[in-house]
């Protein structure tokens, strides 16, 4: 029997949806233009000139004019994330379709480890290095959220040579982080095997991979979140055989990314599961 699954729940869409709404509303009112920012920084007078992927346009600028800008946003804005885990098993999912070698080497993994159609625990995850390493690339090329929330320096502090005054809201681009060609090689080529044998993990400490964040800020559900996602792939791969459908072949797989509580496909996947 051949069934065809969108991963993504309609709910999740709807969040993202009506964050999206929202943000693009908030820039709609930024259109008049705003005052400009303290110099000698670069900066943005309008909000709307960061577009509808800030995370992409902000990477491009800091290579421009450097790690800092002040940006003006006439307002105060908050917004927290849910449904990430659906979104990082989505992109991982897309990114192991693309890579069939690296498909092959996670499934030979769970067919060795665990054995097929059996259900996967959490205490399996520690046996799965492949599978661990293959999270930790998405996680570097697809952040659950692209900026990581505002940072604000109680003093005027001098950091690699850029001084961030006192009061300044400070967004942490993570997104940029893991496409860094100074910090990664061939960064933007899904390689799993980076990770093998190599120290760098997701919980704070290595700054060149912090999908969660890092300090006090830390995401409080990065536990649930690891445990979540490892055991979602794992379950999915080693129940059913994936394949796209002859249109996606055909054409190839949509990557663009969507800007909002979570960095979501534009295009949602839609893949073949056949029961192994």
């Amino acid at each position: 029997m051949v069934t065809v699954v969108v991963l993504v729940p309609w709910l999740a869409w709807l969040v993202v949806s009506l964050l999206s709404f929202y943000l693009l509303t908030l820039l709609a009112h930024a259109r008049s233009g705003l005052p400009p920012g303290p110099r000698p920084l670069p900066l943005i007078g309008s909000l709307h000139l960061l577009g509808d992927k800030p995370h992409r346009s902000l990477a491009r600028l800091a290579k421009i004019h450097g790690p800092l800008m002040s940006i003006r946003l006439g307002a105060d804005l908050f917004a927290a994330g849910s449904d990430t885990s659906s979104s990082t098993v989505e992109w991982a999912m897309t990114e192991l379709l693309q890579n069939p070698s690296s498909m092959a080497m996670v499934c030979d993994e769970l067919a060795q480890v665990i054995g097929s159609r059996r259900n996967i625990e959490e205490a399996d995850i520690s046996r799965l290095p492949y599978l661990q390493a293959v999270i930790k690339e998405t996680f570097r090329l697809h952040p659950p959220a692209p900026l990581l929330l505002p940072r604000q320096p109680e003093t005027t502090v001098k950091i690699a040579g850029c001084t961030i005054p006192k009061g300044s809201r400070v967004f942490i681009n993570v997104w940029a982080i893991g496409r860094d060609k100074d910090v990664w090689i061939e960064p933007e080529k899904f390689m799993p095997e980076r990770f093998l044998g190599s120290t760098i993990d997701f919980r704070g400490v290595d700054f060149e991979l912090l999908p969660f964040g890092a300090g006090r800020r830390l995401c409080p559900g990065m536990a649930l979140a690891i445990r979540m996602v490892h055991v979602m792939l794992a379950s999915l791969l080693n129940q059913f055989k994936w394949s796209l459908p002859v249109e996606l072949e055909r054409d190839g797989i949509n990557m663009e990314d969507q800007f909002g509580l979570t960095l979501a496909k534009v295009v949602p996947l839609c893949i073949i599961a056949t029961p192994i």
